[in-house]
């Protein structure tokens, strides 16, 4: 398979492409996903922040989910992070929420807590209005990390609506996760 996500640390060059189709390209990725998961014997846990457990959402679609989706965590507020996630606040404060550093530990935390071998996290601004920083509205940070240690992290910055961002932030990690699977 070839590499959708380039290692260079560019903004990703499928931004509005149009796998950002809808509901149908999205069942397609997830059932892909799903049987990737359950041949490898990875179970998969989610930290989402912008997209509000959209991610989870979607995974619990396909029956027997339960074989490779372990659960999620939903935690947009930095509070929630910290404590849920073991997020240090000095990250929050130093990078943002919005951050590499962030989205890593985030998937980290969520590994460490759970019983699951994969971790995606997802963290970002979907607008209408930012936080105060100089992060534009659509930036979003995915990493996935595998209980062996690997953590591959990917920043984006989208365009469109609330909705919209959430949906691309949210297959852009399906995405994201197959483009690390073997």
């Amino acid at each position: 398979m070839s590499s959708l996500f380039p290692s260079n640390t560019g903004k990703s060059p499928i931004i509005g492409a149009p796998f950002f189709g809808g509901a149908f390209c999205t069942r397609r990725l997830v059932r892909s996903l799903a049987r990737k998961l359950v041949d490898h014997r990875y179970t998969m846990v989610t930290a989402e922040s912008c997209t509000g457990g959209l991610l989870a959402s979607v995974l619990t679609e396909v029956p027997g989910a339960s074989r490779f989706f372990w659960g999620g965590y939903v935690c947009y507020a930095g509070d929630a992070k910290i404590s849920q996630l073991g997020v240090e606040k000095r990250l929050l404060e130093t990078y943002g929420a919005v951050s590499r550093e962030v989205a890593e530990a985030m998937a980290r935390g969520a590994l460490s807590r759970s019983g699951a071998t994969l971790a995606v996290a997802i963290t970002g601004l979907a607008g209408p209005t930012g936080d105060g920083s100089a992060t534009p509205i659509g930036t979003v940070w995915i990493s996935c990390a595998l209980r062996e240690g690997l953590v591959r992290s990917k920043d984006y910055v989208f365009s469109g609506s609330r909705n919209a961002i959430r949906k691309r932030a949210m297959r852009s990690a399906l995405f994201q996760i197959l483009d690390l699977l073997p």
